[in-house]
């Protein structure tokens, strides 16, 4: 008997009604997805060789004067202004952190530089300063110099090209505790900036005063500004913000360096995705304590999103076949409402004494570092930076866990006790989960300082502040500063924290180190 004429319509509706449906379902299951860049730019080296050590060099002091090209402060990427208001943190007087002051010394003086960028690390044996343009190295123990001050640019001396005849800017200095080695980068440029590049020292050893493997890793006409950079087990990451020929803002870069390549002094290469400008200063994560991310891990990259989110991207790279090199996010991680510093601007407006200057805050970007801790049974990143508090100005910070699978923020906290202004924060997390925060503190009636503050992990966010160095005038320019590091830990000393900070006027120019001990229990 033959088949039913109707029948034979069924295979044609079923197609139809499978092309609108995938009509209608594609764009929705690509909003509800992460995307995934492929295709990074690979950056080849100019060239690399090995220094002498710079401990048999004829080196050349600070120079002193402004800079021949001093870069603006750019102020990339969106503004954030909150619809409620913040939670405010006081200070409280119980559950505290047992801590004590272990050593604070003077560290690189005035070389006439401003903003001065100043940028400090902790070895197992040695603490590194940079600042433009200088580079000074010290004694872990005792504060005493071993090594300087210097040009900063004695690291570029026979190595030819931008990297030792161009303009220096935005120094950054790390140790890979790891690998036992440390890592300066700095920012290279001409006049016009039509040659960009980002100049690596890594040293041969953990000795700061010895020799480097040097790399020039070429931008071309594409300004690198404000670069920042970290230590993870498969690269060395960095993030930059593009401005081609120093014009226009048209995204930051992410980039993956080759940290097995540098470490060994071989030819080496880096992969960057450039993302819109929408976002703007990104951090990537830099590895605190002995445990390593699981194998295979991402690193992670941290922006200020909205009023009320971060936005979180996982690198993966792989240097044998950048196609399989990808940058995935980004992950929207909500946080507590808040307004950019100065009213949303992120520019100056923290008030002095003795002085109408106003203090540029850096407050529509998250501050350097973007501290990565493995605890084993979990994983933290933690992250600060300035906002908005009524009059003032505020010291936010977050602990985010679980960046790697479901990254929501675990504990945060809007530091405010009074009146005074606090702003350009640095934090990091030591082994028993307990978290310091360093900041800059001012008002009308202060001269700025410096304070640093532990937060009893444990307790959820308990802080108060704990040390201060002394108050003296600072000029209206923007400074940044390297912030905490945390150093070599042992079981006795769960965590050493170092930072530095400039004081002085504009050109007279003071850099403090100075260190807080936690101590068990």
């Amino acid at each position: 008997m033959p088949m039913p004429r109707r029948l034979s319509y069924l295979p044609l509706f079923a197609s139809v009604l499978a092309f609108l449906f995938a009509l209608r379902s594609a764009p929705l299951f690509a909003q509800e997805q992460e995307e995934v860049r492929r295709g990074p730019r690979v950056i080849y080296e100019d060239k690399h060789d090995t220094s002498l050590p710079l401990r048999t060099m004829l080196l050349v002091g600070p120079q002193q004067g402004t800079r021949a090209m001093p870069l603006p402060h750019r102020r990339p990427g969106p503004s954030r202004v909150e619809t409620t208001p913040s939670v405010i943190q006081p200070s409280s007087p119980s559950l505290q952190v047992a801590t004590t002051n272990v050593l604070s010394f003077n560290g690189i003086g005035s070389t006439g530089f401003a903003p001065p960028d100043p940028n400090a690390s902790v070895g197992s044996t040695q603490v590194v300063e940079t600042v433009n343009d200088s580079y000074q190295v010290f004694n872990k123990s005792t504060g005493a110099s071993q090594l300087g001050p210097v040009s900063i640019g004695n690291l570029w001396v026979g190595f030819g090209g931008i990297c030792e005849t161009g303009n220096l800017s935005d120094p950054v200095v790390l140790f890979d505790k790891a690998a036992g080695r440390w890592v300066i980068a700095i920012v290279a440029f001409d006049s016009l900036f039509s040659n960009n590049a980002e100049c690596i020292a890594v040293s041969t050893s953990s000795d700061a005063t010895g020799s480097f493997n040097r790399y020039a890793l070429s931008f071309g006409s594409d300004l690198n500004d404000y670069t920042k950079m970290s230590v993870w087990p498969d690269a060395y990451y960095l993030s930059a913000n593009i401005f081609p020929y120093g014009g226009a803002f048209v995204g930051p870069a992410a980039c993956a360096l080759d940290r097995t390549a540098m470490l060994s002094g071989s030819t080496a290469t880096a992969q960057c995705f450039l993302l819109g400008t929408n976002d703007a200063s990104l951090l990537p994560s830099d590895l605190d304590g002995a445990t390593a991310p699981p194998s295979g891990s991402p690193n992670f990259f941290l922006e200020l999103g909205t009023s009320t989110s971060l936005n979180l991207y996982k690198f993966h790279v792989d240097f044998a076949n950048s196609s399989n090199t990808t940058l995935t996010g980004p992950v929207n991680i909500s946080v507590p409402s808040y307004t950019d510093a100065c009213g949303g601007s992120g520019g100056t407006c923290i008030p002095q004494r003795g002085t109408s200057q106003q203090l540029d805050t850096l407050g529509e970007r998250l501050m350097f570092r973007l501290a990565y801790r493995n605890f084993g049974n979990h994983e933290s990143l933690v992250a600060t930076h300035s906002i908005a508090s009524g009059s003032s100005t505020a010291v936010r910070w977050y602990e985010i866990r679980s960046p790697n699978a479901t990254p929501a923020v675990y504990q945060s906290g809007t530091f405010a006790p009074d009146a005074s202004s606090r702003w350009m924060p640095s934090i990091a997390m030591d082994k028993a989960g307990d978290i310091a925060l360093g900041y800059s503190v001012s008002s009308s009636t202060l001269y700025p300082y410096i304070l640093l503050s532990p937060i009893r992990g444990t307790c959820r966010a308990t802080h108060w502040e704990r040390w201060t160095l002394k108050p003296r005038f600072l000029p209206v320019w923007a400074h940044k500063r390297a912030g905490l590091a945390a150093g070599a830990t042992t079981p006795a000393w769960p965590l050493t924290l170092r930072m530095t900070a400039p004081f002085g006027t504009t050109t007279n120019i003071s850099l403090p180190m100075a260190a807080l001990t936690g101590l068990p229990g």
